[in-house]
């Protein structure tokens, strides 16, 4: 229940489980970046051809993905408007005229946004679409030195997004000229190691665009000598690529296993019903246990449908990788107690009622933390160091993660 296809190729139907993991990124992306004085703003979808077209080596970098809008009803347009495949050449004429002296720097905006990429290499969901939804920072300043910081600042929050909300270990570095930003000075990356491919893949980028955009769209300011500059610039985005990359790292046979900081719900409570003890009698103790929860702020459901058995319940939620799952019968009714069943790795613990919410979030933060070592240890196993062409080919054979100088 995390997508749905739909009738365009590339593009998916987000449901509510994969977009409420988006929407706790979000969350916290927004609390850090607000450290940096980055505001939230939003800019239209559309760029005019124009405008797409100023910049000659970002649009030849973009052209074979931009799709293009050419009729309004049964009428052509005077001119083809593009659906935006970034937001440079939508961003930076505003830029332009915000602007104008050295007290306007840095200026520091985002935007959460979907774009359109007509990709036509194999589709995947959440991997490789035609339209994604993301996050995109842009900034101006009024020095190299300054936007480098920017730069690194926001490569490091994407390191923190993939470490300690999605347990996952990346690998900071460069792009090569060939794979960097159409357009920019430099491109910065963090790369996370995928154990069923034994792949690399690109997890979030974050740009030093240099002056380059700055000359095309005259974002040019009078510094404190009276003297006509011209700004330096970044540029940095995230996507809900990080949702593909989550569960390819940390999936299994059974289904999903979802890290407890990005997990919808956090643990589901399952009621087991007898005739002794029907629901009626189990429902307030398990409702109590469901307010303590609550209280905590752990995002917790009371799974009391009575069309499925508890068997089924076990296999459902598994399925949809909640962290923890708590059972209660009539014995743990009887003894005050309840059992947590741990998605990842499988522990069960028989926990008294009266600490139960304070063992639960315990065992959530131990969870998260062995979910990462689990990774880190599993992508050391395979990281190898290469400075040799000879070695190269035959480790990525075996599935390596291939650190070589270049």
């Amino acid at each position: 229940e995390m997508i749905s296809y739909y009738d365009i190729s590339g593009c998916y139907i987000l449901r509510p489980w994969s977009y409420k993991i988006w929407e706790l990124i979000q969350e916290w992306f927004n609390v850090q970046i607000r450290k940096l004085d980055v505001e939230n703003a939003y800019f239209p979808l559309f760029v005019s051809q124009d405008r797409l077209e100023k910049e000659k080596d970002h649009v030849e970098g973009f052209a074979p993905e931009v799709a293009w809008v050419t009729k309004s009803g049964e009428d052509d347009l005077a001119a083809p408007i593009a659906i935006r495949p970034t937001s440079e050449t939508i961003m930076y004429p505003a830029f332009s005229d915000w602007i104008r002296s050295h007290r306007d720097l840095p200026l520091k905006l985002n935007q959460w946004s979907n774009v359109v990429r007509w990709e036509f290499k194999d589709p995947t969901p959440f991997l490789r679409t035609r339209e994604f939804l993301w996050q995109e920072g842009h900034t101006a300043h009024a020095s190299f030195d300054d936007a480098n910081v920017m730069v690194r600042k926001a490569l490091d929050l994407y390191r923190r997004v993939y470490e300690e909300l999605l347990a996952i270990p990346v690998v900071p570095g460069y792009k090569t000229e060939k794979e960097k930003f159409a357009g920019g000075h430099s491109t910065t990356t963090v790369e996370a190691y995928i154990p069923v491919s034994g792949r690399a893949i690109q997890g979030a980028t974050s740009h030093h665009l240099g002056q380059n955009f700055g000359k095309m769209f005259d974002i040019n300011y009078q510094d404190e000598k009276g003297e006509t500059q011209t700004a330096w610039q970044t540029s940095w985005g995230l996507t809900t690529r990080t949702i593909g990359v989550m569960i390819m790292v940390h999936g299994d046979d059974t289904g999903l296993v979802l890290p407890p900081r990005v997990a919808p719900l956090q643990c589901v409570i399952v009621p087991i019903t007898s005739k002794s003890c029907p629901i009626e009698k189990l429902a307030p103790y398990c409702g109590s246990i469901l307010e303590s929860l609550q209280e905590k702020d752990i995002r917790v459901k009371l799974d009391d449908r009575l069309i499925y058995n508890p068997g089924w319940k076990y296999a459902h939620w598994e399925q949809k990788g909640v962290p923890i799952r708590i059972e209660v019968g009539p014995r743990d009714l009887e003894k005050r107690g309840a059992r947590l069943v741990v998605r990842f790795g499988g522990e069960k613990v028989d926990v008294g009622v009266d600490g139960l919410a304070d063992a639960v979030a315990a065992k959530l933060d131990e969870v998260q933390k062995g979910m990462f070592e689990n990774a880190v240890k599993f992508r050391n196993d395979h990281l190898v160091k290469v400075t040799e062409w000879k070695d190269f080919v035959p480790n990525l054979e075996l599935h390596n993660l291939v650190l070589t100088p270049w």
